[in-house]
């Protein structure tokens, strides 16, 4: 059996990653260019890149088509665009690229350290309303926040 970061490593030889000055520099050449965002509504309303679309991980592969109550068809249309995927961390991201490769998405790729690396790379985020997120308030919001019962118990056991 597998566990999360082994579906993510397996999935990483098949799908391209790029860093966050990769996606400032791809946004500058290319307006064409998606940010496809596949955290969770409340996690895209919170913060996230401007211009960004919100297609949450669990309805990725149904937005991507014609025909579902899911359907978003700039998604659906952008098989030949240049996409960039982005979560809170890189993971979902990872999972999200490689799905739509398998769709035929031509040209996807996977932000490497997600919207925290954007962060750190002081990069702007914005909230829903389209204001300027304060980045040291991001750096909080980011900042991992495991209850007990989330945490391995101790001795190891699975």
């Amino acid at each position: 059996m597998k566990n999360f970061l082994e579906l993510i490593r397996n999935c990483l030889s098949d799908i391209r990653e790029i860093m966050p000055w990769d996606l400032e520099e791809r946004l500058a050449e290319n307006p064409d260019l998606l940010v496809v965002d596949v955290r969770e509504p409340y996690e895209f309303d919170a913060m996230h890149i401007a211009g960004s679309i919100n297609v949450p991980r669990g309805i990725l592969e149904s937005a991507c088509e014609w025909d579902y109550e899911e359907t978003i068809p700039e998604l659906v249309q952008a098989r030949g665009r240049e996409v960039v995927v982005v979560c809170r961390s890189g993971y979902r991201s990872v999972l999200a690229a490689h799905s739509m490769q398998v769709l035929g998405y031509e040209h996807v790729a996977s932000l490497q350290t997600g919207l925290r690396g954007w962060k750190d790379y002081e990069q702007p985020l914005i909230d829903a309303k389209g204001r300027d997120v304060d980045l040291d308030d991001a750096d909080v919001y980011f900042t991992p926040k495991l209850r007990p019962e989330q945490q391995r118990p101790s001795g190891g056991a699975a």
